[in-house]
């Protein structure tokens, strides 16, 4: 059994700040990637940000040098600061992993619940 809970998200003013976090628990033998997509209404999901267990990172071209990630893989969990948000920043942010149970020899995505980030312009 595996976890992923997110926490962070929320109402911001544009040009404001929040921090997301997604924390993994349960039988994990090792985590790859870890990071978060997004899907606003009408849009197709989007892939925002990751980063792999040695800290390499990548974005999305719409968020690179205002969104930042990070991870401690000690608390096997992911960290992402979203700086001058902007209106079209607003979506649900699902978080994943792509990690190895105990009782399993392959990776597979696993996935949050999900955070509402709403910008107002």
């Amino acid at each position: 059994q595996v976890q992923l809970v997110e926490s962070g998200g929320g109402l911001v003013q544009a040009g404001g700040s929040l921090r997301l976090s997604c924390a993994a628990s349960g039988s994990i033998s090792s985590i790859n990637a870890m990071g978060w997509y997004r899907q606003a209404p009408g849009k197709q999901r989007e892939l925002v940000a990751a980063v792999g267990p040695g800290g390499n990172t990548g974005y999305a071209d719409s968020v690179e040098g205002r969104f930042f990630i990070t991870r401690d893989n000690a608390k096997s969990t992911a960290y992402l600061r979203l700086d001058s948000l902007k209106p079209e920043d607003t979506a649900v942010y699902l978080c994943f992993a792509d990690l190895r149970l105990y009782s399993e020899t392959r990776y597979s995505k696993h996935w949050g619940q999900g955070t509402q980030v709403t910008v107002s312009s």
